[in-house]
């Protein structure tokens, strides 16, 4: 049970709770009911706000229909006024650009290109929206007008400005390649810049706008004249420097300082001059061997006269295997090799410069085009050299033949070059140089096989043959033409190999010595093939030299004859590299030449036995009438020996030391054992020689100076 205190206490605090709690509920009460107030007052004022917008709304609305309808209005009208204004521009183009385009583009592209732009676009206009209106037709004409002019000045700044390439530049550019000291390169400017530029943008405005090819007609046929007329002029310059100064020369590249030019001999790419040399060099230095440099024996005495002279017949003699060969022929040969490269250079420049001017798709048809003049004449000029070739085959001037070597080398150098500027021209086109170096490989094929054909049959002439005895003129024209094709064995190994000559040198073919084309061979192959045709001709020769030997009555004349011509033969070879090729197929060859050396030579001391035999003791001792007859043969010998020659000087020695040996040592036994018996009261009169004397008159011979 709760005391009373507790509650009392209790009860007082729930009172005190309960006030509180009614005067918090009081004051709720008074907060509602200014609330409500409020709101009413909100509501009624958000009422009137409502009413008066809606009065706002119902005035504005109208209004603003009304201005954007006006601004509609306005832009259209803005509009119209801008379209009269560009479609009344199209009526006005043609009296606005009349007066440009009359005047032409000459110094002015860029305002004539915008001229025809907007005549342009006027005939696309006119086109689209009034076909049938005359300014269509006006501005069609003033477009055709304009198209026309653009046209004409394409070939005015091509005729203009597109000039033929010098030869002393030519032979720069060519000569570039090749030398390693050369610190600029050689650039070729065909236009100048803002030309180059000019004829950009009238080639892309034809092909663009004009729908117009002609241009690029105009433009091969202006750059091919360019082309034809640069080599041609080159191969002027070649004729006119051979008679000026006898060789062409470059001057220094352009761009170097002009007041201090540098003339520089151009690189001969291998013509053949070596007869003309050969001969100079005799001419010159007595044939001694010690100046000069010749690859042959050295010559003396009678031979030095002969040599020189038959020489001189066998370069002018136009029924001679090196017949024809002149100064005007080593030009016109390197006139056309200089001419090929020149080809390649100038044809590698004009794709470039075509490559800027003419559209991509026709660039490769243009070059072809443009190439083809100057391709043709080459090839014409080749097919020219192959048929003088031929018939000069026909007349055995095999000089002439020589020519086309140095020509097919570097025709067969200069290809791989060749069938890259080539690239993407007609197969026609591409064809050409295959063809002219099939041509040349056939015909000297032929020509090789003819000259070992001449040297076997060349007839016995009597009056051709030396009368001393020394090398014939075949020996040494033979040695002269084999050491022509040194400077050319791959050329002449593939000229046999091309030939498919195997079979005709008993050679067999290896299939590893032949690549994918019918043409090619393996250096070894064709090393062997021109082996076995040098092997041919020594060995014709050698058997048309014992045919002409029989043509002197006296035998040792005629062993003389063979000991020259062997032994002259011998040492050609010796000290050329004929040597080397000889011995890839005869190994033997070398001691050959020696034992028949040897044979001429004991040949030859048998025509002193009619002497030594009068003598011998084995005759005796029919002493007067021998050593009469000794006298006489001695005399008799000595004075027929004396006009005969031995051009080697280490071989006339020889044979005059051996001879005198044997006649000093059979005479001097001779006079040792009957000189002192008194078989006459003139012995002056039987022994006319002491056997110093005898060996002095040896000493003589093969001598017409002693």
């Amino acid at each position: 049970m709760i005391p009373p205190q507790e509650a009392s206490a209790r009860r007082r605090e729930i009172e005190d709770k309960l006030k509180q709690e009614e005067e918090t509920l009081s004051f709720i009460r008074d907060s509602l009911e200014k609330s409500d107030q409020l709101t009413k007052n909100m509501v009624s004022i958000l009422s009137s706000f409502e009413s008066r917008l809606m009065k706002l709304e119902n005035s504005i609305i109208p209004v603003h229909k009304q201005t954007e309808n006006l601004q509609r209005l306005q832009e259209n009208v803005e509009k119209t006024l801008s379209c009269l204004d560009h479609v009344i521009s199209y009526y006005h183009v043609a009296s606005d650009t009349e007066k440009i385009i009359r005047e032409g583009p000459t110094g002015r592209l860029e305002e004539y290109l915008g001229s025809m732009a907007k005549i342009q676009k006027a005939v696309e206009y006119f086109q689209d929206n009034s076909p049938d209106s005359p300014e269509l037709n006006k501005v069609k004409l003033l477009f055709e007008r304009g198209k026309e002019a653009l046209e004409s000045e394409f070939r005015s700044l091509m005729t203009r400005h597109s000039k033929v390439v010098s030869p002393v530049l030519i032979l720069d550019l060519i000569s570039g390649d090749d030398d390693l000291d050369a610190q600029e390169d050689v650039t070729l400017e065909h236009l100048p810049e803002s030309v180059l530029q000019d004829v950009i943008r009238i080639s892309r405005w034809l092909v663009e706008y004009g729908r117009n090819q002609d241009f690029m007609n105009v433009y091969y046929q202006i750059r091919s004249s360019q082309l034809d007329r640069s080599i041609k002029g080159l191969k002027e310059h070649f004729h006119k420097s051979s008679s000026s100064s006898g060789v062409p020369y470059s001057p220094a590249i352009p761009n170097k300082r002009k007041d201090t030019p540098t003339k520089k001999p151009v690189k001969r790419p291998g013509t053949i001059r070596k007869a003309q040399n050969l001969l100079k060099q005799y001419s010159q230095h007595g044939l001694d061997g010690k100046k000069g440099g010749s690859n042959l024996i050295p010559l003396e005495g009678h031979e030095h006269d002969f040599r020189v002279k038959h020489l001189s017949e066998a370069l002018n003699d136009k029924h001679g295997p090196l017949a024809g060969r002149d100064d005007m022929l080593d030009v016109e040969t390197d006139a056309y090799i200089h001419c090929v490269s020149a080809f390649v250079k100038l044809a590698q420049s004009e794709y470039q410069l075509l490559a800027d001017i003419i559209p991509e798709h026709h660039q490769k048809k243009t070059f072809d085009s443009l190439i083809q003049d100057a391709l043709d004449g080459l090839m014409l000029e080749g097919e020219n050299i192959v048929s003088a070739a031929r018939k000069a085959i026909v007349r055995h001037d095999f000089s002439t033949v020589l020519t086309v070597f140095p020509i097919l080398r570097h025709l067969k150098q200069t290809k791989p070059e060749f069938d890259q500027v080539l690239q993407g021209t007609a197969a026609s086109t591409k064809n050409k140089l295959p063809g002219l170096i099939t041509s040349m490989e056939t015909i000297g094929a032929k020509a090789l096989e003819d000259f070992a054909d001449n040297i076997k049959n060349d007839p016995d002439k009597e009056y051709n043959m030396p009368k001393d005895g020394t090398v014939h003129e075949l020996t040494s024209n033979a040695i002269l033409f084999l050491q022509q094709l040194l400077d050319f064995q791959e050329t002449a190994g593939a000229m046999l190999a091309s030939q498919v000559l195997g079979d005709t040198y008993n050679i067999p073919l290896d299939p590893r010595e032949t690549s994918s084309s019918a043409t090619s061979y393996s250096s070894e192959f064709s090393k062997r093939l021109l082996s076995t045709y040098i092997c041919k001709v020594l060995g014709n020769l050698q058997l048309n030299l014992l045919s002409k030997s029989k043509v002197y009555e006296d035998p040792a004349l005629s062993a003389i004859f063979l000991h020259n011509n062997y032994n002259y033969i011998l040492k050609s070879l010796e000290k050329s590299e004929l040597i080397q090729l000889v011995a890839v197929t005869q190994k033997t060859a070398e001691r050959s030449y020696r034992e028949h050396i040897e044979q001429q030579i004991q040949t030859y001391q048998r025509s002193w036995l009619k002497v030594t035999d009068y003598i011998a003791e084995k005759n005796l001792p029919v002493f007067q009438p021998g050593v009469k007859g000794f006298n006489d043969g001695l005399e008799e010998l000595c004075k027929i020996q004396k006009a005969w020659a031995i051009p080697d000087t280490e071989q006339r020695d020889r044979i005059r030391q051996a001879q005198k040996t044997i006649v000093k040592e059979t005479y001097g036994a001779f006079l040792q054992k009957f000189g002192s018996v008194p078989f006459t009261k003139n012995p002056e009169k039987y022994i006319k020689y002491g056997v110093e004397q005898v060996g002095d008159m040896i000493d003589r011979l093969f001598d017409t100076s002693a």
